[in-house]
């Protein structure tokens, strides 16, 4: 009778092929189901790997043939229970492998196999030639009155950023003269002073109320325009979660967003909050995911990646601006985080918040089906009045830099009234197109289908897809011309002209090219302070700052998004102004907002200004469902690129047979077909969507097929990758 053969290990492997891979457990070890979730290095062809151990099995009959795993990197494991198994469930929504869903989900360092960090919290404290030589130095210095706060006890990072700007600089001096020392206290306990918070009017409470009283699971979108307090409420939440012993996760949609929220949730917490971004190092986000593994990190805030934080004492999660769309990761694991983060709050059994002042329509739509709570704020705190709107019909007009004088005429004004005044271009650069006047030529990409973008006053041109950068010709290419002139406006033209009209003001451009460093946006922002100034944004701008001075919003450009053949491009549109236009006003003085337009008649600005952003959600939920788009129907859209369209085509052409072989009953096939931008970054791109009535009929047809897909020989000579509910069909 043959002897049963000793079970294997099955590892999850990034590497994009839908599959485990068999290996024989490590030299002394019998695999067991305790190995599930925990690192391991293995050698894959003539490298090594480190996976997960996804799970445990029989032997095959040729186990002999089997390689033997390296070695475990953990003692237990890394990736257990609810986050394990969330993480199944995104691999199979998705559709993507295991290994990379599991590789998407770790920080960097432990991906790579490098071993558990230390969580303690970095904090200060001064030394014995500290204290004895404190008097020595000089009052009123910044060494001076850094070494006055650590004299009593160490004081954590986090706490020093609360009580002395620039204190960091001021800890470097004392370094040197061996007067302080950084060293590291447990997280865990540590508690710091905290501020009490504005009396919640009566929106807010009930807001509060209905998050506190439920009961596990449950999904309340908290509807409220800008300036109404949706933070008060989250603090109030996350403050009631505390007190009972539970983590709290946070999402926010930008960076920039992360260093406001995060001194204000410290000083008004008491507890340390930890982030969680792409700005911080690897080691500094490795330690945050490992503090909350380790049930330390009481409060995490972070961007889209933040989501697979582990939560072992889970008690809420907020999805702060549920509507933007950078909780969609676009490359790789196309996950969606608020989709992801709202799976994981139904499986930890607590409650998740969804703010915004514009919800997504799907969001609305959940809504308005009552699968979700509906919690309103339609007052804005405080004293605060709702900005003024206007519409400016710039038709006939002489425009300077892409102002009107009218325009140019109410920036001084509110500038004289001690006000400050935002302009908004989403569009950065110095002009969108580089032309020849005496021939027409303009200046393309030559790896793109785009126009080069004019930076640095005329002199570079860059694309903004793929990156490619040179010298502005110093005549035109064709014709040998001298007239190559810059054609449209971006926010450096703008800088460029306010900055002539008005040289009394401080002129500060915030956009991606300013904000690249650590804590940007905060110092460009804290470098104006109260005083009179323009503030010239895209994008960055209009996501949840508080800009308490601001008195005046100019929207320059509303007609680039009017005409758009993106069936969604009404919505960002509207989510956009408002979300803007929201900035103005917000403490006692009244605000205004102009919208500068060719289109002054065009029904979506009509529709905003008489009825704002419900009547458009519900006029454009009314088009989404006679159209059958998106959320009466659910898509998917395959992508493929390669430097031959002939090859694009013919693997798509292959997939779409194997899509219809595989049963497409009510799901309808639209493609091959060229990508909105067909070529980028010297790649031929096509694509092929799938659009179907039922979300359950998508994946089963998915599940189905996609085997066959990555059979197909034509997938050996393209770069492809699945999209489950796109949020662009670029």
């Amino acid at each position: 009778m043959a002897m049963p053969s000793a079970p294997i290990l099955q590892i999850a492997l990034p590497v994009p092929l839908p599959r485990a891979f068999d290996y024989l457990p490590p030299a002394g070890h019998d695999a067991c189901a305790s190995d599930v979730g925990r690192r391991v290095r293995v050698p894959f062809g003539n490298r090594e790997l480190v996976g997960v151990v996804a799970g445990t099995g029989p032997a095959a009959a040729q186990a002999s043939d089997l390689r033997q795993a390296i070695a475990f990197l953990d003692q237990a494991p890394l990736l257990h229970g609810e986050l394990l198994e969330s993480l199944r469930w995104l691999a199979r929504y998705t559709h993507a492998p295991l290994g990379e869903v599991f590789a998407t989900a770790l920080p960097a360092i432990l991906r790579h196999g490098e071993p558990l960090p230390e969580t303690h919290t970095p904090a200060w404290r001064l030394t014995a030639a500290g204290q004895a030589g404190v008097v020595r130095l000089r009052a009123g210095t910044r060494p001076r009155r850094l070494a006055d706060l650590l004299a009593p006890a160490p004081i954590s990072e986090d706490s020093l950023d609360l009580k002395m700007d620039q204190w960091r600089s001021a800890a470097r001096a004392l370094g040197k003269r061996g007067f302080a020392e950084r060293i590291a206290l447990p997280a865990h306990g540590l508690v710091a002073d905290r501020l009490p918070g504005p009396v919640l009017n009566p929106e807010q409470q009930a807001a509060v109320d209905a998050v506190r009283a439920s009961e596990g699971f449950a999904a309340w979108l908290l509807d409220g325009v800008t300036g109404s307090g949706k933070t008060e409420v989250y603090l109030a939440a996350i403050a009631d979660c505390l007190a009972h012993g539970r983590q709290v996760l946070v999402l926010v949609p930008e960076i920039g967003l992360t260093p406001q929220t995060l001194a204000r949730f410290r000083s008004r917490l008491g507890v340390p909050v930890h982030a969680l971004h792409s700005g911080l190092n690897d080691g500094e986000r490795a330690r945050a995911w490992m503090a909350a593994a380790r049930g330390e990190a009481r409060v995490i805030v972070g961007t889209r990646s933040a989501v697979f934080v582990p939560l072992p004492e889970p008690g809420l999660i907020v999805i702060d601006e549920e509507h933007d769309g950078s909780y969609k990761q676009l490359d790789g694991i196309r996950y969606h985080a608020r989709d992801f983060a709202l799976v994981r709050a139904k499986a930890l059994d607590v409650p998740v918040l969804l703010g915004s002042a514009t919800p997504s329509l799907e969001t609305l739509h959940n809504a308005n089906g009552g699968r979700y709570g509906y919690l309103r704020l339609g007052q804005r705190a405080g004293d605060a009045q709702p900005p003024q709107v206007r519409v400016l019909d710039v038709r006939k007009r002489a425009l300077v830099a892409g102002l009107s004088p009218e325009m140019l005429q109410a920036i001084g004004n509110a500038l004289q009234a001690g006000g400050q005044v935002l302009v908004f271009k989403n569009r950065r650069g110095y002009a969108p197109v580089l032309l020849c006047h005496d021939c027409g030529w303009t200046a393309h990409c030559r790896r793109c289908d785009s126009a080069m973008t004019v930076h640095a006053g005329g002199r570079r041109l860059q694309c903004h897809h793929c990156g490619a950068r040179q010298a502005a010709p110093p005549a035109c290419p064709d014709c040998g011309g001298l007239a190559l002139q810059p054609q449209g406006i971006g926010t450096e033209r703008l800088e460029e002209a306010l900055r002539e009209r008005f040289p009394d003001v401080p002129v500060v451009r915030i956009d991606r090219g300013t904000t690249q460093r650590r804590d940007g946006l905060g110092k460009l922002l804290a470098s104006v302070g109260q005083l009179p100034a323009i503030l010239i944004g895209t994008q960055i701008l209009a996501k949840g700052h508080d800009l308490p001075h601001l008195t005046l919003v100019v929207v320059v450009g509303v007609d680039e998004g009017l005409f758009s053949s993106d069936f969604r491009a009404g919505e960002k549109l509207v989510q956009q102004l408002i979300q803007v236009a929201g900035r103005a006003g917000r403490a006692s003085k009244r605000g205004e907002v102009w919208l500068q337009t060719h289109h002054p008649e065009h029904p979506l600005l009509n529709t905003l200004i008489a009825g704002g952003y419900r009547a458009f959600a519900e006029g454009e939920l009314a088009l989404r469902e006679a159209a059958g788009f998106p959320p009466y129907a659910h898509l998917a859209l395959l992508r493929a690129e390669a430097q031959r369209v002939e090859a694009v085509q013919a693997f798509l052409s292959a997939a779409r047979r194997a899509l219809a072989a595989a049963g497409s009953d009510g799901i309808e096939l639209h493609g091959p077909l060229p990508a909105p931008m067909p070529r980028r970054a010297g790649m031929q791109r096509m694509q092929l969507l799938l659009s179907a009535p039922q979300r359950r009929g998508l994946h089963r047809l998915l599940d189905a097929a996609l085997p066959a897909v990555y059979e197909l020989p034509e997938a050996r000579k393209v770069r492809w990758s699945l999209d489950v509910d796109p949020v662009d069909l670029y």
